[in-house]
């Protein structure tokens, strides 16, 4: 299969990865001019999730094929879309005319009603997922990141339609288990407060990085979620649905001092905060200020949030 990854961030690059691995025919679309800054390799220090129970490191040298044009007759037959939401509204007018008869599979947060998020992407073309992986690159430019066996795919239905099924195949081929969510829409919601919380936290902690470890940070981090979970609700998500992804707000102090204590002694766990030194960087700080204008519009208090 011809695969675009759209950009050459951490997300892309790991699974750009293991889809060439598996054999697939992988390229990067990067900026005008990016493409020589870049060059045409990276350097990978990276757990891989898929080997051993805690994950192996692999430290590696992985080459790109890196384009900065794209056209609709390219024949890419999966276009893989992972970056902050948001950049969703530039990244979908750019490529709605140049995917051709591409599918694209949106991979990362999203706050926006789905479709209306990636407009003017055709919903025909569409598949949601999220990936289970992360990091960041230091700065020498080395990769350091993790990815975790498995991957997160929205279904429209019973059963897959061609489009998911096609998706659901080239994870599977890369050695990754595939989690089929049927109420994808509530579970990005959902993990979307998750990260309010924690982004929340590391303002307050200094870093994603200064809570390593740290199990009552965590724990105001769960707590400050947890605050959130009506206004997911007023949004019309229904919490019954989502059992496992509530077990960290039900049960904070519990749930806390496990995950702080996996990030200790877990390099998959704590690879996913150790990257994130910076609580400003764009991402983080368009999360909570979208997270804190639904809940004004709404009408929901959010003290821990504002704290």
């Amino acid at each position: 299969m011809r695969i675009l990854m759209f950009g050459r961030g951490v997300i892309a690059t790991v699974y750009g990865r293991v889809f060439q691995a598996a054999g697939h025919d992988v390229e990067f679309y990067v900026r005008p001019g990016r493409a020589a800054e870049y060059g045409d390799e990276v350097q990978m220090d990276w757990i891989d999730g898929r080997r051993r129970p805690f994950g192996r490191q692999v430290r590696e040298s992985f080459r790109t094929t890196l384009r900065e044009s794209l056209a609709p007759d390219d024949g890419f037959d999966l276009i893989v879309l992972s970056v902050g939401h948001h950049r969703l509204v530039e990244a979908a007018a750019f490529l709605a005319p140049r995917i051709g008869e591409a599918t694209v599979l949106v991979l990362g947060n999203l706050w926006d009603e789905p479709l209306a998020a990636v407009a003017p992407l055709p919903a025909e073309r569409l598949v949601f997922g999220f990936p289970q992986a992360g990091g960041g690159f230091d700065d020498d430019g080395v990769l350091q990141g993790a990815m975790l066996a498995s991957v997160i795919i929205g279904m429209t239905g019973a059963s897959p339609n061609r489009r998911e099924q096609d998706v659901l195949t080239v994870f599977r081929q890369a050695g990754l288990t595939v989690r089929q969510e049927r109420d994808m829409r509530g579970w990005l919601w959902l993990h979307f407060i998750a990260d309010a919380g924690m982004f929340a936290q590391a303002e307050r902690s200094g870093s994603l990085a200064a809570m390593i470890g740290d199990r009552r940070a965590l724990r105001e981090a769960f707590l400050t979620t947890r605050e959130l979970l009506p206004v997911v609700e007023a949004r019309g998500v229904d919490l019954r649905q989502h059992r496992s992804a509530m077990l960290p707000y039900r049960f904070p102090r519990s749930v806390a001092t496990v995950f702080g204590w996996a990030t200790v002694l877990i390099p998959i766990a704590r690879r996913s905060l150790a990257a994130h030194t910076d609580p400003h960087a764009p991402e983080p700080r368009a999360v909570l200020e979208d997270t804190r204008r639904a809940a004004l519009r709404l009408g929901i208090p959010t003290p821990r949030l504002e704290h």
